[in-house]
């Protein structure tokens, strides 16, 4: 009996929090990742690092193996070749509810088949936390995280009647409910309006002055321009440029990488990058 106990005890003994990264620490690193699914190599060459409180973008044409690296990231996919760090760990060694602690992954497309309220996808980010201090916060951070989305209105409403944009908001906040020092978001923004990818974009940049870690895969170059600290270009699997946005982004380079003649202007007012394809003839009379 005095045995049971004990055990008893032990199992619901709270767990631990993890510390907080240092502001600038090294989160995350894959160094020369490489990955063959069936018979075709995925990842040739991919490396990224991210420190804590940076956006750095993932970028580069179909197939470039952008989602294919986050999924490595996020320690869902285990690669063949290369090294991946969490925290100065490998990131291996992380157990599947360690992880959860860690990082929180936002996958391209958000699929539940049950109608679960909104609110209620946005509280399963809470998860990770059962047992430990921080899940006396659970419904601050829930309503945090669906007002930082602007999806509050629809907390009550089932998953499933949700529109795509809609969805996505969902699934970002419940993200943001995980409450990690690192978010990995895959095209967050592709089934959003003007509006609310402007929205993301600077709930990611909030998490950065926070001194999280975030690394979004994006389409939009001038997005990626206006929001990342860093930007890291693939093609074919392999990191083929990784610096400050303007470094990167320069017409010659992403030229070639996409295949398409490009310009990149200096917005008038701000400076920022614009990335715009070359077009000729114009619109039909």
């Amino acid at each position: 009996m005095r045995l049971g106990m004990r055990l008893g005890t032990r199992l619901h003994r709270p767990r631990s929090i993890p510390e907080r990264p240092l502001p600038g620490s090294e989160l995350l690193a894959a160094e020369a990742v490489r990955l063959t699914v069936g018979g075709r190599p995925l990842l040739t060459g991919a490396s990224v690092r991210v420190a804590a409180g940076e956006v750095v973008a993932l970028l580069g044409p179909n197939g470039a193996g952008k989602s294919t690296l986050l999924s490595v990231l996020a320690g869902d996919v285990t690669p063949q070749g290369g090294g991946v760090t969490l925290r100065g760990r490998r990131l291996s060694a992380y157990g599947t509810a360690e992880l959860a602690l860690h990082r929180a992954l936002l996958p391209q497309s958000a699929a539940l088949s049950f109608p679960f309220p909104a609110d209620e996808v946005v509280r399963m980010g809470r998860a990770p936390w059962a047992g430990t201090a921080a899940a006396a916060e659970d419904e601050a951070v829930v309503a945090e995280a669906m007002a930082a989305t602007e999806s509050t209105a629809f907390a009550g409403r089932p998953f499933t009647a949700l529109s795509g944009g809609e969805r996505a908001r969902v699934a970002l906040a419940r993200v943001l409910a995980q409450r990690t020092p690192l978010l990995l978001l895959d095209e967050p923004t592709a089934a959003l309006d003007l509006r609310h990818q402007e929205l993301v974009l600077r709930v990611a940049r909030k998490r950065a002055a926070a001194e999280d870690g975030v690394v979004v895969v994006l389409h939009d170059l001038s997005l990626a321009a206006a929001y990342a600290d860093r930007v890291v270009l693939l093609t074919g699997g392999t990191t083929v440029a990784d610096g400050p946005v303007a470094e990167v982004l320069r017409a010659p380079l992403l030229s070639e990488v996409y295949g398409h003649p490009v310009e990149v202007l200096a917005h008038p007012r701000t400076g920022v990058p614009l990335v715009l394809p070359e077009r000729t003839g114009g619109a039909p009379v």
